[in-house]
């Protein structure tokens, strides 16, 4: 090619990217600017699905999948923005400690963005109004705030509903963990009267014909908003896709969709027959599997670990006497609901890990059951007649054979009855992982009563397996006992 057509060809070229620099950069930024740096990834959401229609599990299918107003709204989100969609239950108190631990990368449970909860998280603009409702038993004609005066109000621990009525004259306050509790307390009779969303209080009444609601004036801030831990960069794309939610018209879709008119709540195949759990028993024995599993990893680690410590105990180098008798003093002295919430939120806050709530339970029952079993296993080894070790000891028999094959197996032996009744206790015990998550046997029951709008039901057949179990272990233990007392 000769010279000058060369010249002209490159400064051609050198044209045509400068005018593409100049008006096409813009339209490739602003492309760029669309797609955020989390499109692709899986980003947590944090929920208490026993709050229907908002969220709860559909237990009469599969294994129980969270549907609700809530999630299709994450789900319409994580669509627009491409990312991938991972939802965790948890009890609602459990929710801004998952957000400030960096557990979820957002929230959605009916959650009203209060001054207080701003402090500890962010949020989206509000997309949905509520209003709050006294619900109490038929024929109460307690319909506003001054007659709830002398009585007992139930409310949900840490919800917007518990701010407001301790503004409540001369009411006396009863928070509970969750809202099938309250409405149970308000049968029962042994609460007058709770406060309750209209959405929420709408499916109770409906199912529950012997309850009434009225609704209060609202008073301050209310409507549900997106929660994120504080200075998310999510916010911004969030109420970005929450405007075209609203914008398109769709938001008023869902709305009809699960909340109906303002007369009762829309019926879908999850609610429809609420008063009969038959259909969702499946998915309440699918947690004894879980409980079964984790009490049997708590007593078998714990059983090791408490050896340990026992033997710990019985040693003649005193530090480890008193580093033994100190880890026994603070894990017997301390609430094992407190423990289970310090190894599960701040697990991911010093190491980074973000620990499983089933592995975060079985860590916790371990180091809380050795320290209980030590004390038993230790008394057990001293019981053992002195004689025995010291007839080991002059045959030459080291330490650790002798307390292996000689000690060991005849404390064993003697504290069988009291190891047997440490593994029930942690057998019931293991219903407190439903506090952080786990859909263990209590859990499921108590996602069907929320399901149903319903609580007495699913949580005597859960009582009546938990029965089950203990009768077996109960029986197993006495067979094993009456061989070995046999053996001897």
């Amino acid at each position: 090619m000769p010279r000058k057509k060369r010249l002209l060809f490159a400064l051609l070229l050198s044209t045509a990217l400068l005018v593409n620099l100049c008006f096409g950069w813009g339209k490739i930024e602003q492309v760029a600017a669309q797609k955020p740096e989390y499109a692709g990834k899986k980003l947590v959401m944090v929920t208490s699905a026993d709050y229907p229609p908002y969220e709860f599990r559909d237990t009469a299918k599969g294994k129980g999948e969270i549907i609700g107003f809530d999630v299709d709204i994450a789900k319409y989100i994580a669509k627009e923005l491409g990312f991938e969609l991972e939802i965790r239950d948890t009890d609602f108190s459990g929710i801004i400690p998952a957000l400030q631990s960096r557990r979820a990368d957002f929230a959605m449970a009916g959650m009203t963005p209060t001054p207080e909860r701003r402090k500890n998280v962010d949020f989206s603009q509000i997309y949905y109004e509520a209003k709050n409702t006294i619900i109490a038993q038929k024929g109460s004609n307690l319909t506003e705030a001054a007659d709830l005066a002398d009585k007992k109000v139930g409310v949900q621990l840490g919800s917007l509903q518990e701010k407001a009525a301790k503004k409540f004259k001369g009411v006396n306050l009863v928070p509970l963990n969750r809202i099938g509790e309250i409405i149970q307390e308000v049968k029962s009779g042994r609460i007058q009267a709770a406060i309750i969303e209209d959405t929420i209080a709408k499916g109770f009444v409906a199912n529950n014909p012997d309850l009434e609601f009225h609704t209060l004036e609202n008073t301050e801030e209310a409507g549900s908003a997106i929660a994120f831990p504080k200075g998310s960069n999510l916010v911004g794309d969030f109420n970005r896709v929450l405007k075209q939610l609203q914008d398109s018209g769709e938001i008023r879709n869902l709305i009809n969709k699960w909340f109906g008119n303002n007369e009762q709540p829309a019926t879908n195949t999850a609610t429809s027959g609420s008063g009969n759990i038959s259909a969702s028993i499946p998915f309440i024995i699918e947690g004894v599997g879980t409980t079964l599993l984790f009490s049997a990893l708590s007593v078998f680690f714990g059983f090791i670990w408490g050896t340990i410590l026992s033997l710990l105990k019985i040693s003649t180098f005193k530090p480890l006497v008193w580093l033994a008798n100190a880890y026994t003093s603070i894990f017997r002295g301390t609430p094992l609901l407190l423990q289970i919430a310090l190894v599960y939120y701040a697990t991911p806050q010093l190491t980074g890990f973000d620990i499983p709530a089933l592995l975060a339970g079985v860590i916790t029952f371990t180091l809380n059951s050795g320290a209980y079993i030590s004390e038993t296993i230790r008394g057990g080894i001293l019981a053992v007649d002195k004689g025995q070790r010291e007839a080991a000891l002059s045959l030459g028999i080291a330490y650790q054979p002798m307390m292996q094959d000689i000690i060991l197996p005849q404390a064993i032996k003697n504290i069988l009855p009291a190891l047997v009744n440490e593994s029930i206790t942690l057998l019931k015990d293991s219903a407190l992982v439903s506090t952080i998550g786990v859909a263990d046997l209590l859990r499921r029951a108590q996602i069907v009563g929320a399901e149903k709008y319903i609580y007495f039901e699913p949580l005597l057949f859960a009582g009546l397996i938990y029965y089950l179990l203990v009768m077996s272990l109960t029986w197993g233990g006495y067979l094993l006992e009456r061989r070995l007392q046999r053996s001897t």
